[in-house]
């Protein structure tokens, strides 16, 4: 018999993963050129061509016992210290590999930290609408997911409402910039005061609350934004870095966490996450996928690819007269929904053979998310589609 929390878990599965296991049933039934599926996002863009070179230099060149074999916890030294080099002079700082652990992607650096820092009873503030995998991952180490609300129409994070939210036992704050679901780049006016509240914070309650920063989509941003380095903002902040999206390869699982030399007690959060990613049983992240990384460290995709298709999509939804915010970064349309249980529009689009995601799956109920990380054809193949759902609400 399965644990109790795992029937929970299975019972409430991933809505992005369902959808997309959705469009593959459908697709072999309807073939794949007649579904469209705007669910996961997972890229449709080939990986810069630099990625596959290393990877074949790197099986050429260096001696195979050291391309596969094990490292320290913490990852390849050299890497580590390419990575931390990077960060220097990027951003500004004194990152040493001491402060770099290689993780198996995002998902598994989220869950290093989470494992070094929550005790059970740990409260981790998170700002909605929020990816939903967040609340499973704080779970898992006995932790309590707090959501403070962005408001409509711009999804900016209230740095009052933040305030409220930290209590003694707040241990983290989560912030994912640019957004997934909504595809908001904070701003750095929104950045400076939700550091300033947590400032205000610790000083009051005289115990550090770290600010985790989830940074897949980084490189993301468009039209002149950028995502502000939260470590020069707020001492206390740890980074959690993919290459999933940089470099679309989201299946290769291969990431870091960047923990400050300033933050508080940063040393020793370096060391018990090494050990953490061991107990988790990720023990170290791949290793032919840190040397890639590593000698992939100023390459990067594209991004014209996802702004034409960001552009297009929006463009045609509201022409057809929907109504979305116009994402300044990652790879998401956030789509109001015409009618208030968005979970009924979620399966009309599913009849026309549409797949989005609903908005509640994000703690955003009224809403949907369209990945727009597909492959450019796929765009006007699906307008027919969207017309006709927009149609059934006489938007046109």
């Amino acid at each position: 018999m399965i644990s109790d929390n795992m029937i929970r878990l299975a019972a409430s599965n991933s809505a992005i993963r369902a959808m997309f296991e959705e469009g593959l049933r459908l697709a072999a039934e309807y073939g794949r050129e007649n579904v469209f599926d705007f669910s996961l996002g997972n890229p449709n863009f080939p990986a810069p061509p630099e990625v596959n070179r290393a990877l074949r230099d790197i099986l050429e060149e260096e001696e195979s016992t050291l391309v596969h074999g094990y490292m320290t916890n913490a990852g390849f030294p050299d890497v580590r210290d390419t990575v931390a080099a990077s960060l220097n002079e990027r951003f500004g700082g004194t990152f040493g590999k001491e402060n770099i652990i290689m993780t198996a992607g995002a998902a598994g650096g989220l869950n290093i930290i989470l494992k070094t820092l929550l005790n059970p009873g740990d409260e981790v503030i998170v700002f909605a609408p929020y990816f939903l995998e967040y609340g499973n991952y704080v779970n898992n180490y006995g932790g309590v997911i707090m959501p403070v609300h962005s408001a409509e129409p711009d999804f900016q994070p209230d740095a009052k409402l933040l305030k409220a939210a930290v209590t003694k036992k707040t241990k983290a704050v989560i912030i994912n910039n640019p957004n997934n679901p909504t595809g908001v780049v904070y701003s750095e006016n929104t950045i400076r005061s939700i550091s300033e509240a947590l400032d205000e914070k610790q000083k009051e309650l005289g115990s550090p609350v770290y600010l985790i920063s989830d940074e897949p989509y980084r490189e993301l941003c468009y039209d002149g934004h950028s995502a502000v380095w939260l470590p020069n903002c707020f001492k206390n902040t740890i980074v959690c870095y993919s290459w999933s999206k940089s470099l679309s390869l989201p299946g290769e699982r291969i990431g870091y966490l960047a923990i400050p030399p300033q933050a508080e007690d940063g040393a020793r959060i370096a060391e018990a996450a090494a050990i953490a990613g061991r107990v988790l049983g990720f023990i170290n992240a791949p290793s032919l996928m840190q040397r890639a990384a590593a000698r992939c460290i100023r390459t990067s995709i594209d991004i014209n690819c996802y702004d034409q298709n960001r552009k297009n999509l929006h463009g045609a939804l509201t022409s057809l007269g929907f109504k979305t915010t116009y994402p300044a970064g990652a790879f998401y349309l956030w789509m109001k929904s015409p009618e208030p249980d968005e979970k009924v529009f979620v399966n009309k689009a599913k009849s026309l053979r549409l797949l989005l995601v609903p908005g509640s799956s994000f703690a955003g109920p009224g809403y949907v998310r369209i990945a727009y990380c597909v492959s450019p054809d796929m765009i006007p193949r699906s307008l027919p589609a969207f017309k006709e759902l927009a149609g059934e609400y006489d938007l046109i």
